[in-house]
């Protein structure tokens, strides 16, 4: 697939079908909120064969091994353009729509650069100011301290890409790069393809083994791990929300509801994330925060109980009923499906409904389900985490804008006459002498896109060394 041309990509609709149909990822496969519908019919069950190499064969969580994270992609070519069967997105060719989210879709994106696919997500700004409305700047928590910046919506998505692109851990889907057109509604985010799709449909009548269980839960585990270390709570893990890899290694993906946090823990007040695997906390009608970390682990108590028996834990047609039953409602295991003991008890301790004694990650790692009797420990928190840091810079620059389309026939115009003047000025008579300057907010914006201009160069003394080169229209940009 990596060879094929970009004109036989386009052409062999046959062949992108049976692409996307392999992804297994749409809009079909989420989770429902409440937990309960109908199963899908029955599929390929993964085996363990299909796991290229088990956690203990790992060489990478040691050091050394590791080669590091391949930077995020920046391209130097703006073009926006709607094709037969794609929109081209600079070097990305946008094909059939392979999911769905809260605020946009997931398309299928082909690179042409380096020949390889991506799940190009992409966010409604609209939609994403509607949901969270005016930003609010938070009190001061003390006499002297000042008041902090306030972040939109807008601000903290940008926060948000800035520190993802960074993230860099076998269990956690990358980043790759980012495209924004201020005068369009829709940011793109390119993301790796992690064709295999969700780790397990839910609900279905086929769970996992024990040993299946063991082996993606500890994928999961460190893969929280790496968040919490890295001060970032997920707040909607669930099955399809981790995606299998051709490794056999789960990634955990979707941040669209993730926190970031100061300290050791982040004190949350606001619910988010899918109903059925929502804490009892959250469920609370008072104002009193609760602890982010200890929501991840519930979440993950549900889902490795979904992994055992291919159901949620708490069931039920209507919302407020599923809340009444996660509050109140004991763990209660199918007699359809016979686990051990120590499943048992790590599922228990995960949803306990009091958070101030519900099991920690550090205390997940060594339990003995989960590393069989300490044969088979976790790699070390400093053996799999490192700290990044994310400058205001970065921030700054964690998207790439792409000029509207009006300012692309703009410039193109410009180049054509060969001059920087208004092409539009109806009183073109009244510039004697050709301008060599643009106005500014088109060049800040040429700038930020990666536009460079043949304009005419100069050298160290000030003299010209050339004309501006002849530029047609049609190879202006594109």
């Amino acid at each position: 697939m990596s060879g094929a041309s970009s004109t036989e990509l386009d052409g062999d609709d046959a062949e992108l079908a049976d692409m996307v149909a392999a992804i297994n990822v749409s809009s079909n496969r989420i989770t429902p909120p409440n937990g309960h519908r109908v199963a899908p019919g029955k599929k390929h069950r993964l085996t363990m064969s299909d796991r290229k190499l088990s956690l203990q064969e790992r060489s990478t969580y040691q050091g050394g091994g590791r080669m590091a994270r391949r930077p995020t992609i920046e391209s130097k070519r703006v073009s926006i353009s709607d094709g037969e069967d794609c929109v081209q997105l600079n070097q990305y060719k946008l094909k059939d729509e392979i999911g769905k989210g809260s605020y946009g879709v997931v398309k299928l994106a082909y690179n042409q650069d380096d020949e390889q696919y991506y799940a190009m997500k992409v966010v409604s700004k609209k939609k994403l100011l509607k949901q969270y409305g005016f930003p609010r700047r938070p009190q001061p928590r003390g006499p002297h301290e000042k008041q902090s910046k306030v972040f939109g919506p807008l601000d903290r998505l940008y926060q948000e890409i800035a520190i993802l692109k960074k993230l860099d851990h076998l269990n956690i889907v990358k980043l790759v790069e980012v495209l924004d057109d201020p005068a369009e509604d829709n940011l793109h985010m390119a993301f790796e393809l992690v064709k295999r799709g969700p780790v397990m449909e839910v609900p279905t009548d086929t769970p996992f083994t024990e040993e299946q269980c063991r082996y993606y839960f500890r994928d999961i585990v460190l893969g929280i791990e790496y968040l919490h270390y890295q001060k970032i709570i997920h707040r909607d893990i669930k099955p399809s929300n981790l995606l299998l890899g051709d490794d056999g290694h789960v990634k955990i993906a979707d941040f669209g509801v993730s926190n970031q946090f100061e300290g050791n823990d982040a004190l949350l007040s606001s619910t988010a994330g899918t109903p059925a695997f929502m804490a009892p906390e959250t469920l609370i009608d008072h104002e009193e925060s609760f602890s982010g970390k200890a929501l991840d682990v519930w979440a993950m108590g549900v889902t490795l109980y979904c992994f055992a028996f291919g159901k949620c834990p708490f069931i039920d047609e209507y919302i407020l009923t599923l809340h009444t039953k996660i509050k109140s409602s004991p763990v209660e295991f199918p007699d359809t499906a016979i686990i051990s003991e120590g499943l048992q008890d790590l599922i228990l301790c995960m949803l306990d409904k009091n958070p101030e004694t519900r099991i920690t990650i550090p205390r997940v790692k060594v339990h003995p389900w989960l590393t069989l009797c300490g044969t088979e420990p976790l790699p070390l928190e400093e053996e799999h985490c490192t700290v990044i840091e994310v400058t205001e810079e970065e921030v700054q620059n964690s998207v790439k804008l792409i000029p509207s389309l009006s300012t692309v026939i703009l410039v193109k115009s410009m180049l054509r006459k060969r001059s920087f003047s208004n092409p539009f000025d109806p009183f073109p008579g009244r510039r004697q002498s050709r301008s060599m300057s643009a106005p500014g907010h088109l060049l800040s914006e040429m700038f930020k896109a990666g536009i460079r201009t043949p304009l005419a160069r100069y050298s160290s003394t000030g003299s010209r060394e050339g004309e501006l080169e002849d530029v047609t229209e049609d190879d202006a940009f594109f």
